[in-house]
Order: C-alpha cells, then sequence, then structure tokens
C-alpha cells in the first residue's frame, strides 16, 4: 500500500502570470488550492504533502531525492518542452530517472506532459494547427472514459501551441482533438499525464490571455474567441480526483 500522506513533488518550470503569482506564490499554490479542492471534504493533508522545486532558476539544487518522495508532477511553463536549455535537458533527465524508479509515480501538466513524453522517447514540437486556448471539448479513448467515470468527453483549460506526435511506447491515449491527437496518456501505477491545465482558474485564464493579447502573441480572434468560452465549466477538479486516485492506487 502506498504510503500516507504522499509527497507529491511540484516541479515548478515557470512563475504564474502576475496577480496568480501575488495570490497563489507560485504553481506550488497553484496546485494546492486544485488539490484542496479535489480531496474535499477530507483534508489535503491527510492525503498527500506538497513540497515545491524551482527547477528553472535553481536546477542544481532544487530536485528532490527521489528517494524522498512518492510521486513527482511537473508543471505547465511558457517555455518550449522541445529546446535545449540546460535547465530543460536537466528536467528531462531527471524524469527519465524517475520514470525508471520503481516506487516514484509521475503526472504531467501541459509542457510537463511533453517533457513526460519526450523523456520516453516521443516527439514533441510546434503544432501546425496553432493555438489551443481556454475551455475546449477533448473526446476520451475508452481507456480515458474508464479513468474519468464513463464520460465521453472532458471540458479543459487550454494554453498551448506545441504537442506530443505520438503515443509513448507502453503508453495508452486518455483523449485528442480535432487540433490535438496526444491530449494525454497513461500507464498505470506509473505514469499520467495531461495537455490542458486543470489547475487553471477561471481568473488565471483571464489573465494570461489579457497579457498575451496586449503583446500580440495572441490575434483578436484568439483572444475574443477563448474569453468568450472561459466561463463555461471545466472538468479541472475532475481531473485531481482522477491524479489524487492514480497516486493512492497500490502497487
Amino acid at each position: 500500500m502506498p504510503r500516507i500522506p504522499l509527497r507529491l513533488a511540484i516541479l515548478e518550470a515557470d512563475t504564474p502570470v502576475p496577480r496568480a503569482n501575488e495570490r497563489y506564490h507560485g504553481y506550488l499554490g497553484v496546485f494546492r488550492h486544485l488539490f484542496e479542492r479535489a480531496a474535499h471534504p477530507v483534508p489535503l493533508e491527510s492525503v498527500v504533502t506538497l513540497t515545491g522545486h524551482d527547477v528553472v532558476h535553481n536546477p542544481a539544487s532544487a530536485y528532490p531525492s527521489l528517494d524522498d518522495v512518492d510521486a513527482i508532477l511537473i508543471s505547465g511553463s511558457k517555455y518550449n518542452s522541445f529546446d535545449n536549455d540546460e535547465w530543460i535537458t536537466t528536467l528531462v533527465e531527471y524524469v527519465r530517472k524517475a520514470l525508471a524508479h520503481d516506487r516514484v509515480r509521475v503526472i504531467g501538466v501541459c509542457f510537463g506532459h511533453q517533457i513526460v513524453a519526450r523523456a520516453m522517447g516521443a516527439l514533441v514540437g510546434r503544432s501546425d494547427e496553432g493555438w489551443e486556448v481556454s475551455v475546449t471539448e477533448t473526446r476520451l479513448t475508452e481507456k480515458g472514459k474508464e479513468l474519468f467515470g464513463g464520460r465521453e468527453t472532458l471540458q479543459v483549460q487550454q494554453m498551448h501551441r506545441d504537442k506530443v506526435f505520438s503515443v509513448p511506447a507502453g503508453a495508452e491515449l486518455l483523449a485528442s482533438t480535432d487540433k490535438c491527437m496526444n491530449h494525454g496518456f497513461i500507464i498505470p501505477k506509473r505514469v499520467i499525464t495531461v495537455q490542458g491545465h486543470p489547475e487553471f482558474t477561471e481568473d488565471i485564464m483571464q489573465e494570461i490571455l489579457e497579457l498575451r493579447h496586449e503583446s500580440g502573441l495572441f490575434t483578436d480572434e484568439v483572444y475574443q474567441s477563448g474569453m468568450a468560452r472561459n466561463g463555461d465549466h471545466h472538468d479541472g477538479i475532475l481531473m485531481a480526483q482522477a491524479f489524487l486516485k492514480f497516486l493512492q492506487e497500490p502497487q
């Protein structure tokens, strides 16, 4: 049986946008907010303890020993998962070691999903299909339906224009959209990833959309479409509950 509470290390591959960072104090706080809601009414600390690790600015000293954690979660990021900056290649190598560990489980979210896929030998890169932003319907595979209680689709906050071009060897695909075939994959009791952002609230998404529109990165069309869908229901808490179930499943 896994130890309770589980020790989950959040590998922070970026800093949230300014207002969100002020509110949550890094991606550790963003994910704590998500998992607290997913665990409710059970106190999160009785299920999992979270620690944050800045792998961008402190790559030499940030990483916890794999003997001291039960799982790692790689966050989203504005950076490119396919670049070869030293901190990114260090992260890929650390994830490879975690995947090879006989006990540590791995969760990847957006950039983290792509980093896990890269560590497993899959090709990651820029998509020709452009951006997927805000609340977007993803179609579940049979394995995805099994994981998410028989649902046919999930509504998921998105913020990406990169993608994983195949399903890594030994993994099962969880979901797809018309623009992106690989919206997540799983190896039971070992690894689970999602291309979307279950941790993003409506406020976080609005801030990102506004900043990227103001900078010229987003066209008026992308911005207006994203803003129109941002208030829609999304299944972030359901996805986080699936993460917790995955973490607690006995070996």
